[in-house]
């Protein structure tokens, strides 16, 4: 008999055993059984005399003697190949046969399975399983079901004969048939599987056991019975997902944090004074939650969301005084160069004489903020690190260089992390590594791509969520407007009219392009294109429309050209350009998406907007509107207004909300890439659970695991679950254990 934790190896054989291991990374029982289906056929039985034809595509046995065979050979090719044709009339190719050829021979009893096809009107198999009746020779993955299902003398044809056959998620070198019999062989000398979930949970959300769950969903021949073994497990995964984040964010919670009670008289109080806005209620709220956490012994875990411009750097910049007012560093990590010295910039010019410590004009308490980039000098890396490491800066901004083991704190005491999903888990821990003393720094991490809900709940399930959706006073709303260039060629024209009216009063704009020059790496035209969007095409390589427009459509204008390949002091000169007023029109890629903040920039252009997810043209959109003026964004397309792409940009242009394109862009793009770097562990995918259609599931699963942990965090059951969740290393060892 088998139980779950069993290595496959000691219940399959080592040779079956090795080939899902090496092609789909499954080696326990239970990562077996939790290969579901990705569907069930219609009707896979054994096809029979006066049976209707099957549809083409549907997967069908047959048994019959083969009438005739036939040897060809390609035209183009000259390699060999088998035809088959048996008593109904049924023919069956098989390519490269000279391994198989010997046993299949006109009387030869045999059974043949594959999906069907048909030419000429005669139905077909191409390269279908087989097995020889009277030898039992054959596919081996077919052979391996006799030997599960049969003593091996006698040949039961009718473990074939079934109304419905699963179709595994598998390789050219692991077929479904294979991965079937496996499971088949499993599930034969499978022990009766224990309960992981407590009894009331199971009423409470009427759920079928998990031991007739785990059977149904690979062999049940109901599909009543199969849709709630899927529901079953559906709410498995939904658990084991939030048990392994309740893990970790209350793990992390019973470490030791660095308390920080806010001061009356200290920096934190001074800014707020000093702030030539009122701050919004929707930043009062936030900083209300914050500031308590930070005073507390117990590390936070939070993250802040908030549409482009809504506040989200004040709010960060203001917890990390009080700490720095508490006697401790704060680090801030920004993914891109650009968008670290931005902050830098917009932190100094806030604070004033506050961000002037030991220096001329700076307040008497007075902290430093730092800058640390990897394009710096060693000279200037040497300098800063020192400084960092002997206390005398409190507010360190920088990029992935602040990662390095070179960089050490003196005493830090809050990450803040912008732009997270440009990060991995990994990285922010990494930072909070560089704390001393046994503490656990704080943690706040910024997004300005609003979450839908649900990958709220799970992506980030181990954080608390703050969101901003009030916009500061005055900022002004953004007018976006779909340029289909090709059905309208005049509404081009008028766009460029447009850019150039903007500048003629005063201002400035962005013209955005999907990728650099020829070179670039990206490919060249869209990888998910719709067929109704007409065939491939080339995206417009910035270099070349700079070029363009330096002496076609703007042509007098003062125009610049910013991409991710010029060099950090030809970016800074550029943008430092662009900021001071000295450049008309800036035209980039994607580089300004995050973190630019020119306030005179009143129009973005985006050339091949179809090339672009709808929440990074709403991010790319955030980068106007941010003064006294309203914004104008120009989606530019060549596909039609009925192409999928051009329905997505319609869809952006009607909302300025981003929590509504949010639930948009993840119905659009589905899981797999909203989820990006869900974990570092080997299973990290969801298999069954959608963040569309199963809010409640995840809800419901997330209340059972919070009630759950404070009961038992070592519960066993809820820790197999949450395996494929957690680290590959931390799986293998669980199981063993067990």
């Amino acid at each position: 008999m088998a139980k779950l934790t069993d290595r496959l190896e000691f219940v399959i054989g080592a040779k079956a055993a090795d080939a899902l291991d090496e092609h789909l990374d499954i080696r326990t029982v239970d990562d077996l059984l939790r290969h579901y289906p990705r569907k069930y056929s219609k009707g896979s039985s054994v096809f029979g005399e006066g049976d209707a034809p099957p549809e083409e595509g549907e997967h069908i046995t047959f048994v019959d003697r083969i009438a005739k065979v036939k040897s060809n050979r390609a035209r183009k090719t000259g390699k060999e190949f088998l035809v088959v044709t048996l008593g109904n009339g049924v023919t069956a190719t098989f390519f490269n046969p000279r391994h198989i050829k010997k046993g299949l021979v006109d009387g030869a009893r045999v059974m043949m399975s594959g999906e069907v096809g048909y030419f000429r009107g005669t139905m077909q198999l191409t390269h279908p399983a087989f097995l020889l009746l009277d030898s039992h020779k054959g596919t081996a993955s077919l052979k391996k079901m006799v030997e599960a299902t049969s003593d091996g003398a006698d040949f039961d044809i009718s473990i074939f004969e079934r109304d419905f056959f699963p179709i595994y998620p598998a390789t050219a070198k692991l077929q479904s048939w294979d991965i079937y019999a496996c499971i088949r062989q499993v599930l034969a000398v499978l022990d009766p599987v224990s309960e992981p979930l407590p009894e009331y949970i199971v009423r409470q959300q009427d759920l079928m056991s998990e031991d007739a769950a785990l059977r149904a969903v690979h062999l049940s021949e109901n599909a009543r019975e199969r849709d709630r073994a899927l529901e079953r497990l559906r709410f498995d995964e939904a658990t084991g997902l939030q048990w392994a984040l309740v893990s970790r964010r209350y793990g992390e919670l019973s470490e030791t944090g660095p308390p920080a009670p806010p001061r009356e008289d200290g920096l934190r109080a001074a800014l707020l004074k000093r702030l030539p806005f009122e701050l919004t209620d929707g930043q009062i709220d936030v900083l209300s939650d914050i500031s308590p956490e930070l005073a507390a012994s117990r590390p936070m875990n939070r993250m802040l969301q908030g549409e482009v411009g809504s506040g989200k750097t004040v709010v960060a910049l203001l917890a990390m005084l009080q700490m720095v007012d508490a006697g401790y560093q704060c680090a801030m990590l920004a993914p891109t160069e650009v968008l670290a010295d931005q902050h830098a910039r917009s932190i100094r010019d806030v604070l004033g004489p506050l961000a002037m410590g030991g220096q001329l004009g700076g307040s008497e308490d007075a902290t430093r903020v730092a800058l640390l980039t990897g394009s710096m000098s060693a000279a200037q890396k040497r300098a800063v690190r020192a400084e960092i490491a002997s206390g005398e800066v409190g507010i360190v901004i920088g990029t992935h260089a602040l990662l390095q083991d070179a960089v050490e704190f003196h005493q830090l005491g809050m990450v803040v992390v912008d732009e997270q999903h440009r990060f991995g888990v990994e990285q922010r821990d990494q930072l909070r590594a560089k704390a001393k003393g046994g503490i656990t720094p704080h943690l706040l991490v910024m997004t300005a791509t609003p979450i839908p809900r649900t990958v709220a709940l799970t992506v980030y399930g181990d954080l608390e969520t703050s969101t901003l959706r009030e916009l500061p006073r005055g900022r002004q709303k953004i007018q976006t407007s779909v340029v289909f260039a090709k059905d309208k060629p005049d509404w081009m024209d008028r766009a460029w009219a447009r850019i150039r009216e903007e500048v003629a009063a005063g201002r400035q704009a962005y013209v955005v392009a999907a990728r650099i020059d020829d070179d670039d790496t990206k490919p060249a035209q869209r990888m998910d294109r719709d067929p109704r969007d007409g065939p491939p095409r080339k995206a417009t390589a910035v270099v070349d429309l700079y070029h363009r427009l330096h002496t076609g459509e703007l042509a007098g204008l003062r125009v610049g050209l910013m991409h991710g390949r010029l060099s950090s002091d030809e970016k800074d000169a550029v943008m430092s350009g662009f900021r001071d007023g000295h450049i008309d029109v800036l035209v980039c890629t994607t580089v300004i998406e995050v973190g630019v903040d020119v306030p005179n920039a009143t129009v973005m252009l985006v050339m091949d907007a179809d090339w672009f997810g709808i929440s990074q043209l709403h991010q790319l959109r955030g980068r106007i509107g941010r003064g006294g003026h309203p914004g104008l964004c120009l989606l530019v397309t060549e596909l039609s207004p009925n192409s999928k792409a051009g329905e997505r940009l319609k869809a952006v242009a009607s909302t300025q909300d981003g929590f509504d394109l949010a639930e948009l862009d993840l119905e659009e793009r589905r899981e797999g890439d909203v989820l990006g770097q869900l974990q570092s562990g080997r299973a990290s995918g969801l298999r069954l659970l959608s963040l569309l259609r199963d809010g409640d599931v995840i809800t419901a699963a997330r209340t059972f695991c919070e009630e759950a942990y404070q009961r038992d965090p070592d519960d066993p059951g809820l820790a197999l679950l949450a395996a494929p969740f957690t680290e590959r290393e931390r799986s293998v060892e669980y199981l063993d254990k067990s």
